[in-house]
């Protein structure tokens, strides 16, 4: 909820099917809910197209909540498996039989990811997201960006908590490239992030204030449309977080994102 709220104050958009991947409060018992509904469409031989049993007969048949069945629906869909239409129920994308079974099976074999897998992908995002905003952003994109950059900077000089606002600024440089499935990628692991770095104690205080330069280099690179010196600026930015997660060395810096 806090995630969302914050997105809501800032005006970037969370996509309602994310929030799924964001909520999901029992997994085991989406999970077990998604294999009886592949093994559903295994017996009963659906085809693309075909429309699925209504959530109130799914949920007699699994005997658990609509709630969940509806959860478990919503994951498929944001995977693309599963279409809903409005008044008209629920139907199976068009995605042959063998490919369905094998997607599904990778659903369920997910682990939560650890935190240096979550850093990783985020630091290999932004390499690309903040050369992209740096071509393409917009003024209302700058905008974000500065907003986000001093609420991050008030926090800071308060003494307070800023990872939340830390993270803002970093998704309003997405959603400044202009593309949405790099955009959704930050969206999906910014939760487990901001989990990680308040559970770890990732940022100390000179981090925190060292970062309000950092920001203010990389927003400064995006106004200017330099890609190149946004991308270097960000490096800078990322080098402690990897330093943390990896114990690497100056030289072995050098060599990210090239």
């Amino acid at each position: 909820m806090w995630l969302t709220n914050l997105l809501i104050a800032t005006d970037i958009k969370l996509p309602m099917k994310l929030e799924v991947l964001t909520k999901n409060e029992n997994p085991e018992i989406q999970n077990e809910i998604i294999s009886k509904i592949r093994d559903l469409m295994i017996y009963k031989n659906l085809e693309p197209g075909d429309k699925l049993p209504s959530e109130r007969k799914l949920s007699e048949k699994f005997e658990v909540s609509r709630s969940n069945v509806r959860e478990a629906i919503q994951k498929l869909e944001f995977y693309g498996l599963l279409k809903s239409k409005p008044q008209s129920g629920t139907f199976v994308a068009d995605i042959g039989q063998v490919a369905m079974k094998g997607m599904i099976n990778d659903i369920l074999s997910l682990e939560d990811p650890d935190f240096k897998s979550l850093v990783e992908t985020r630091i290999l995002l932004e390499l690309k997201t903040v050369r992209l905003a740096a071509l393409r952003r917009t003024e209302d994109d700058l905008k974000l960006m500065k907003d986000a950059l001093n609420a991050y900077s008030e926090k800071v000089h308060n003494n307070e908590d800023a990872v939340q606002e830390d993270l803002l600024f970093h998704l309003a440089i997405a959603r400044a490239s202009g593309n949405s499935t790099m955009n959704t990628l930050m969206l999906i692991i910014t939760p487990g992030i901001i989990t990680n770095f308040e559970k770890y104690h990732v940022c100390d205080k000179d981090m925190a204030f060292r970062g309000i330069q950092e920001h203010k280099d990389i927003y400064d690179a995006i106004k200017e449309k330099n890609p190149q010196l946004a991308k270097e600026k960000i490096k800078i930015h990322f080098k402690m977080l990897y330093q943390y997660c990896y114990d690497i060395k100056e030289d072995q810096l050098k060599e990210l994102g090239r």
